[in-house]
């Protein structure tokens, strides 16, 4: 059982309730941190909701950090493993993820929620304001009229003064609709 045989079971049965819904996304690897860390599948609409594979090819090594990364930005998380890395993944990430066993059942892979997922309460702004580009940011300042005298500065500096100046559901509400709104999400 491989990665893209869980994401295409999930596409299929989990993701497909959102297929027709026009205030929802679904992005295969959305880059956070600015790339530090990738997460599989991004479901965009009123929560930015993380499904994280861990196959039974995979291992664990890189979950750590990126339980991390994951816990500063998005609003839920599931993870998805398979049978050898359940009860040692249940142990690494924090209460709040949801969990997902996939198990091979014949030629189908069966999915079974041995968890739900709950709230982060742990969301840092400024990470969150990380997913902007420079230009998504600087509309949302301009808009917010917090761009005079900024807009020369780097996105960093951007970032930090929306982390700064909006609440911060209203932040992660007006980063998520913006990312909704993206039409070109890879560059080059």
């Amino acid at each position: 059982m491989r990665d893209i045989d869980i994401r295409r079971t999930l596409h299929r049965t989990h993701l497909s309730v959102f297929q027709n819904d026009p205030n929802t996304i679904i992005i295969d690897e959305l880059g956070l941190s600015q790339g530090d860390a990738r997460i599989d599948i991004a479901v965009i609409n009123g929560n930015l909701h993380g499904i994280e594979i861990k196959s039974e090819r995979d291992t664990l090594e890189r979950l750590p950090s990126q339980e991390k990364i994951y816990s500063k930005i998005l609003d839920t998380v599931t993870l998805v493993t398979g049978e050898n890395h359940i009860q040692k993944a249940t142990e690494m990430v924090p209460n709040w993820w949801g969990i997902i066993l996939a198990k091979q059942s014949h030629k189908n892979i069966e999915l079974k929620e041995v968890r739900p997922a709950r709230t982060n309460q742990n969301i840092e702004p400024y990470s969150v304001a990380q997913l902007l580009w420079r230009d998504e940011s600087l509309a949302i300042l301009t808009s917010f009229n917090l761009a005079n005298g900024i807009r020369g500065k780097p996105r960093s500096y951007l970032w930090e003064v929306l982390a700064d100046n909006l609440p911060l559901d209203s932040l992660c509400s007006i980063v998520r609709e913006t990312l909704k709104k993206r039409q070109r999400w890879r560059v080059g």
